[in-house]
C-alpha cells in the first residue's frame, strides 16, 4: 500500500485521469473530492461490498435456476 501525506487542497493523480483532492480536514475526518471519468465507478468501501454481495447472490440464483 502506498501511503501519502497531503494537506487541504493538495491532490493525488492516478493514471492521468483520476484526481483525488483533500477538500477538508475536520478533527479525525478527511473529506475527499474525486474526479474520474464517468465509466470508472467510484464507491465507498461499504457500498462496493454491498454491490459485490448483491451480484454474487444474483449469480448464485442464476446458477440454481439453470441447474433445474
Amino acid at each position: 500500500m502506498l501511503v501519502l501525506s497531503r494537506k487541504k487542497n493538495e491532490s493525488i493523480i492516478i493514471n492521468d485521469d483520476i484526481t483525488i483532492v483533500v477538500v477538508e480536514i475536520r478533527g479525525d475526518k478527511v473529506r475527499l473530492g474525486i474526479e474520474a471519468p464517468k465509466e470508472i465507478p467510484v464507491h465507498r468501501n461499504e457500498v462496493y461490498e454491498a454491490i459485490r454481495r448483491s451480484e454474487q447472490q444474483g449469480q448464485e440464483a442464476d446458477a440454481s435456476n439453470s441447474a433445474e
